[in-house]
């Protein structure tokens, strides 16, 4: 017999949270930063955009894969392990990636990266977040959670692109590993407030539970809506800064953004980047307000059709720093939006119990989705010379991802374990 589970506290800032996000600020904010190293990996060996491009879409697959592992392994034998395990294969990759001088090692060593991702990311963290926090605090803590990707967002590729001016590309990942490993000090703090089940009791259960959302036509609708997320932010992390650096108009003296030292549209590049994941922390936590008011599947398709129009209109105008600076921010107020939303919509009708394998499974779909908008990104552009058809492409999965959230049924599944 188990021991009834202790009270939830009623402050949302828990242990659980704080170091929940400190540890998704870190890992996001390396990975925020691939889009930085495309143009000056591809400089030093002389290669096609394409091949860094796969390296970074191996790293959005692998990731996918990685999320509903270690989200069972979090479930089973629980989240600080699994984190442990994520940052170690995280740093280990970032360490290969670093001594890699073909295309074929930065690609096999970003499989590691994205298994690292995976193991410090939103599946583990924010499972273990929505499972410490009260019901009355849950849509919120887990907004805040997701925004902490976007700290990390906002100062990873500027970091990135200041190291870069004082050091070679390959010290910048042996910096970016230690910073992973050093996050596991604030690890013992994040403590399970539900004691943990036999194994026999999981494995069934999940069994159960894991048939149950596979029959039912709403886990498939959201399935496939989350390709859409991964494909527009696999595609806009890896080829953004790139995009900027060589289709934007210059930056003239005596610019507000001269002024401010930014001077170059390389620099632009990572600033859009980084204003991406400043105003996504202000669309994040409205999102998780609004989870907790009104239906999540409306919210979400909501979101995805204002990624739709927002990418849409970007596109059709002339690309200067001005219009660069308005579609981050718009973009970036629908950036992780989509996530508390979609996490806390899979607690509302699978229950808390599985939350990390349940999300894991479905984050799959979406890292499907950033493999597809990094790798054609990259494609793409050496076959015709400019991202237009890739961006094109974004914008209609995005409008097909709005309309696929409408039918989804926002009701409790039976078999649901809810919290206690």
């Amino acid at each position: 017999m188990q021991s009834a589970a202790p009270a939830k506290p009623t402050s949302i800032f828990t242990p659980v949270l704080i170091v929940g996000c400190i540890i998704i600020m870190i890992s996001f904010a390396v990975r925020a930063s691939f889009g930085v190293f495309q143009i000056p990996i591809a400089e030093e060996f002389g290669w096609l955009r394409a091949e860094f491009s796969l390296a970074i879409a191996i790293q959005n697959l692998a990731w996918g894969i990685g999320q509903p592992i270690f989200g069972a392994m979090a479930d089973k034998l629980g989240s600080r392990r699994a984190i442990i395990l994520g940052a170690l294969v995280y740093a280990a990759g970032l360490v290969l990636s670093s001594i890699a001088v073909t295309p074929t090692e930065h690609q096999f060593y970003e499989i590691l990266v994205g298994f690292g991702v995976a193991g410090t990311g939103f599946g583990v963290i924010l499972a273990v977040v929505g499972r410490a926090s009260s019901d009355e605090n849950r849509s919120m803590s887990l907004a805040i959670a997701t925004a902490a990707g976007s700290a990390g967002q906002v100062f990873g590729a500027p970091l990135a692109e200041w190291l870069l001016t004082m050091m070679p590309w390959q010290s910048v990942f042996l910096v970016f590993a230690a910073a992973i490993l050093v996050m596991l000090v604030f690890l013992p703090l994040m403590r399970a407030p539900v004691p943990p089940a036999s194994r026999t009791e999981l494995a069934e259960s999940m069994g159960a539970i894991l048939t149950k959302a596979f029959r039912d036509p709403s886990y498939t609708l959201i399935f496939l809506g989350f390709f859409s997320c991964g494909y527009q932010l696999g595609f806009l992390t890896a080829h953004f800064p790139a995009f900027v650096t060589e289709i934007c108009g210059p930056i003239m003296p005596g610019d507000i953004l001269h002024s401010m030292g930014i001077t170059t549209t390389s620099a632009l590049g990572a600033v859009a980047i980084s204003l991406i994941g400043l105003t996504n922390i202000a669309g994040t936590l409205a999102a998780g307000w609004a989870g907790k008011r009104y239906t999540k599947k409306y919210l979400l398709a909501g979101i995805y059709a204002g990624r739709t129009l927002v990418a849409a209109a970007f596109i059709l105008t002339p690309i200067t720093p001005a219009t660069v600076l308005l579609f981050s921010v718009a973009m970036g107020a629908l950036w992780l939006a989509t996530v508390p939303l979609t996490s806390g919509l899979i607690a509302h009708i699978y229950g808390l119990r599985y939350m990390g394998t349940l999300y894991g499974i479905v984050f799959f779909s979406h890292q499907l989705g950033s493999f597809m908008g990094v790798w054609l990104g990259g494609k793409m552009y050496d076959l015709t010379g400019d991202y237009t058809l890739v961006w094109w492409i974004g914008v209609g999965v995005g409008a097909l991802s709005a309309i696929l959230h409408l039918p989804v049924r926002e009701k409790p599944m039976p078999f649901a374990v809810r919290p206690a």
